[in-house]
């Protein structure tokens, strides 16, 4: 069988038999190989000159120049285990200690240099070995920007680094605005200048823990019906930090810590017709629930505006009338108030004060000043009357109390002269019966003595 007898092609297949040559040399470029015919040359060029101009343009695109990049980087070798460029990070450090910064993840002696918010000037420092930079009895100077760079000026790696305390005991303040709700808010007795996360939970006597819902921007948490029968809780605030933890415990007793929030809508009306009487009215607190369950009593406060007095009265509507208000002057009215049922809670904080005066009769004088417009206050009020839960009444020009005033001088004249006619009555009886007396003998132990002898005898 023939073969091909072409010395380029190095090896042969032997037709029908199945079998292989020795194997075939790489084959040689196309050029090598001679053409059978013109046109055939002709379109092995054609085909070449259009594969080289793909591969060229292959190799000029962004995406493959890019790869080569990453490949060439990747294995050039490295002298040191940090990354040119490293990313950079957040360390925190207590005030007044020794504070290390490494630059990076070298573990190789190298050196570095280290530059502080920038510039070359660093806090009292030392510098390791290995590079590591150590800050010595950190301030707050020293908080900022750290980065290191090798001998030739690269950049290795940056730091930022905050200083600041670990957490320290809360004083912790709560309230109890109605049997139900328990709001707790906290302020940090040492100023960590750390950013810092609170957890918070509550406990009766003999229960378990419960959350407290905290608010950590606003440092506050709260506890939703809460075991009012229960005679002690505990409150427990845990603070943390990047430095570290503490935990405030604070004991509590709901029934002394019940405050209601201060009466609402509290308004003071005139009386037509009554110059010395005001009606005073109010309403429950809006976080007051469950009225008829819980209800409160209330203390009124009042007083001529300028008095150093006031007059006090404890009631349990929502509403009163004053019948002692002082005819003229402006009044002060304010109102407080506690759990009916438990004397240990709190009194609520006094509501706003209310100014009002009692009604007036119009006269023509008050009329023409109201059209002028030249109002002319009354005088402050400087009575010297005495404190009292009871109402005051002044009315120093009134005829009432001048009538009582004479009466009692009356009176106590009356009572003067018959006490006088008593006295004259029984001195002028003694004097009459002190002759008869006299005419009678004294008898003594050693004899009698003679009517003779009398001092008020008349002589022989």
């Amino acid at each position: 069988m023939p073969h091909s007898s072409d010395p380029a092609l190095g090896s042969t297949l032997i037709a029908g038999s199945g079998n292989l040559a020795p194997p075939l040399a790489p084959l040689p470029s196309p050029y090598s190989v001679p053409c059978l015919s013109l046109v055939s040359c002709r379109a092995r060029v054609r085909l070449e000159s259009l594969r080289s101009s793909k591969m060229h343009g292959l190799l000029s695109s962004p995406v493959c120049l890019t790869v080569i990049w990453f490949l060439s980087w990747s294995l050039h070798p490295s002298c040191a285990q940090i990354w040119n460029g490293e990313v950079s990070g957040l360390q925190y450090g207590r005030l007044g200690s020794n504070i290390t910064l490494a630059c990076g993840k070298s573990q190789h002696r190298m050196l570095v240099t280290w530059l502080h918010n920038q510039k070359e000037e660093l806090p009292w420092h030392k510098v390791t070995s290995d590079g590591k930079l150590v800050l010595l009895h950190a301030n707050q100077s020293a908080q900022g920007n750290y980065s290191c760079h090798s001998d030739k000026g690269s950049h290795l790696h940056s730091i930022s680094l905050m200083l600041g305390h670990p957490p320290g005991r809360l004083n912790v303040l709560c309230r109890m605005p109605n049997h139900s709700y328990v709001h707790c808010s906290w302020v940090e007795s040492v100023n960590t200048l750390l950013p810092a996360k609170y957890n918070a939970s509550f406990r009766g006597s003999h229960e378990d823990w419960k959350p407290c819902l905290v608010d950590a921007s606003q440092k506050h948490c709260e506890v939703i019906l809460p075991a009012f029968w229960q005679v002690y809780h505990i409150l427990a605030v845990t603070q943390t930090n990047a430095l570290g933890s503490h935990t405030t415990l604070d004991r509590i007793k709901l029934d002394k810590l019940l405050k209601p929030d201060p009466p609402e809508l509290l308004r003071v009306e005139q009386l037509e017709g009554f110059p010395r009487q005001l009606n005073v009215s109010w309403s429950y607190p809006s976080s007051w629930a469950r009225l008829d369950a819980y209800p409160l009593h209330f203390q009124i406060s009042y007083r001529p505006q300028g008095s150093k007095y006031w007059s006090q009265t404890i009631i349990w509507d929502t509403s009163v009338v004053l019948y002692d208000a002082l005819e003229g002057h402006v009044h002060e009215v304010q109102v407080r108030a506690q759990d009916l049922v438990n004397s240990d809670s709190q009194w609520s904080e006094w509501t706003n004060l209310i100014l009002a005066k009692p009604w007036e009769a119009e006269t023509e004088e008050s009329e023409e000043t109201e059209v002028t417009g030249n109002y002319d206050p009354e005088p402050p009020y400087t009575e010297s009357e005495s404190s009292s839960t009871k109402s005051l009444n002044f009315e120093p020009e009134d005829d009432g109390d001048l009538g009582l005033m004479i009466l009692l001088i009356c009176f106590s004249v009356l009572i003067l002269t018959t006490v006088l006619s008593l006295t004259l009555v029984m001195w002028m009886r003694r004097r009459r019966l002190a002759p008869s007396d006299c005419t009678q003998p004294f008898k003594f132990k050693v004899g009698s003595i003679d009517a003779s002898d009398c001092p008020c005898s008349a002589p022989p």
